[in-house]
């Protein structure tokens, strides 16, 4: 195993530290998410169009290696992420940023040395890690996609593929007898789920579950298709809003690294460019066409394409399984692309309860002048 050292700080979490602002900069804010199969910090001030990134972290650790089969955080995994937190725990430190919020999701919930692994990161780098529920990661993955909502259209799907789960979050978005002024609008606040299901399976998982054979092969591949789709199939809390899907007046943002990949490849990319991914609108065909195109690759030939790399080679066709399953049980013919999720929403939450804040604190000043004059 690495050998893993403390990382020296002042003794107090960083979250701690950072909500006190201790000479920090006041106009930054950080959110750090580590999940199943990266580790991802944003540091970002806030913008009139929702932020400016000041600085940004990502890094495949899979700390849920091996999980699906054993029920714990591998020895191996917990070292390759606690070296990512110790980079992240750094960063902030230097930043020092007016609010941290740090959240851990599936593997941490799942596994059942987890609770240890969340004390041991607190105690090595000073960053107290929040386990977050299924609900809250999807209520993160759609404030942080918000933006790349058709509001044109009366439906959405927001799917989240996760290294060891899989967030669905189903939204209307039909204005009803809501009134004009109450009704969401981007950057206002997060858009309303009418219904969400965690599904125990990720890019992660799934490829554990169901290794690659020597040749891949239509077979296989099918068989994670039909394993997703059995996950799902039993839902039934959106059922209310499937004829829209079966009109056409729906569309699915995804968001994962496995899906940027995709879109990547699609797009014929030299090197991947997030500028030309994130937001892009793919029909149900280019998802399909480029899985096909996946599956006549080797492992060896989607490690050298260079929006997979050797660190997803493994597990973008697990993800594209993941995609294929949800568009069979949920038919879209518009898929929209999101390089942003659970780290963006957190970012904007905090940003936002800074804004609710300020007004609690206007209106406090405000009752207390009137007192005073009376």
């Amino acid at each position: 195993m690495t050998e893993a050292r403390p990382a020296e700080h002042d003794g107090a979490p960083l979250n701690r530290a950072a909500a006190r602002g201790q000479g920090g900069d006041t106009s930054c804010f950080a959110a750090l998410d580590l999940g199943t199969n990266n580790c991802r910090l944003l540091i970002a001030a806030p913008a009139q169009q929702g932020f400016r990134v000041v600085e940004a972290f990502s890094r495949i650790v899979r700390l849920g290696e091996g999980l699906t089969h054993s029920g714990r955080l591998d020895d191996e995994a917990m070292a390759r992420a606690l070296a990512a937190l110790r980079v992240c725990a750094e960063k902030i430190r230097r930043r020092r940023p007016a609010r941290l919020r740090a959240v851990a999701t599936q593997a941490c919930r799942s596994a059942s040395n987890g609770a240890e692994f969340i004390e041991r990161v607190e105690s090595e780098t000073g960053l107290k890690l929040k386990v977050i529920s299924p609900r809250e990661e999807a209520r993160l993955s759609v404030v942080g996609c918000a933006s790349l909502l058709d509001l044109n259209q009366a439906a959405a799907l927001v799917v989240d593929v996760g290294g060891g789960s899989t967030e669905l979050s189903f939204l209307d978005l039909r204005p009803g007898d809501v009134p004009e002024a109450s009704r969401w609008r981007p950057g206002r606040h997060p858009p309303p789920i009418f219904a969400w299901l965690s599904a125990p399976l990720g890019v992660v998982s799934l490829a554990e579950r169901f290794p690659e054979p020597e040749g891949g092969g239509l077979d296989w591949y099918r068989a994670m298709v039909e394993h997703v789709k059995a996950e799902l199939v039993d839902f039934r809390h959106a059922d209310p809003l499937r004829p829209l899907f079966e009109n056409g007046e729906a569309h699915l943002v995804g968001t994962s690294g496995a899906i940027t990949s995709l879109a990547g490849l699609h797009l014929g990319l030299p090197r991947y460019e997030r500028s030309k991914v994130d937001g892009l609108w793919l029909t149900e065909q280019d998802c399909r066409r480029t899985a096909d195109r996946l599956l006549g690759l080797t492992r060896q030939e989607r490690a050298a394409e260079p929006c997979i790399g050797p660190d997803r080679a493994d597990l973008v066709l697990a993800g594209a399984a993941i995609l294929q399953g949800v568009q069979e049980i949920w038919p879209c013919q518009r898929v929209r692309v999101a390089d942003r999720g659970l780290r963006e929403g957190l970012l904007l939450s905090l940003i936002a309860e800074r804004g609710r804040s300020a007004q609690r604190r206007r209106r406090r000043r405000r009752r207390s002048s009137a007192a005073v004059a009376a």
